[in-house]
């Protein structure tokens, strides 16, 4: 089963998108911080990264940026409402797609079915 770490500071966003990835078939843990992503990452193997970009304490970029170094095989998602903003400055992020917000849950579900697809038409899974 493909395993998602989703890093989203909203609760009732986190929750959506939890409830939502977990019902078309995928294996999700939620934090509401990067820092609280952290050792989940250090512990364990996730096939995605999904973090919103503005977060306090550690935001998705930095967020995404650690990810990789843990484990360079992971993919990583940004989902924001604010990625021009947080994207300036010359910080560089890990390749990664970006949702912005607001978008359908359906938007997501495709977005990541399709890393997964591609993935498997390659035969890498």
């Amino acid at each position: 089963m493909i395993r998602i770490l989703l890093a989203e500071d909203d609760t009732s966003m986190r929750e959506y998108l939890q409830r939502a990835l977990q019902r078309v078939g995928y294996e999700v843990e939620s934090v509401g911080c990067g820092t609280e992503a952290m050792p989940l990452l250090e512990a364990g193997k996730y096939d995605l990264l999904l973090t919103d970009i503005v977060m306090p304490e550690m935001d998705g970029i930095e967020l995404a940026q650690k990810a990789s170094a843990i484990d360079p095989s992971i993919r990583v998602m940004f989902i924001t409402g604010f990625a021009a903003v947080a994207l300036q400055g010359g910080r560089t992020a890990p390749e990664a797609k970006l949702l912005s917000k607001p978008f359908h849950l359906k938007d997501l579900v495709a977005e990541v079915d399709r890393l997964f697809q591609s993935e498997d038409q390659h035969g890498r899974l």
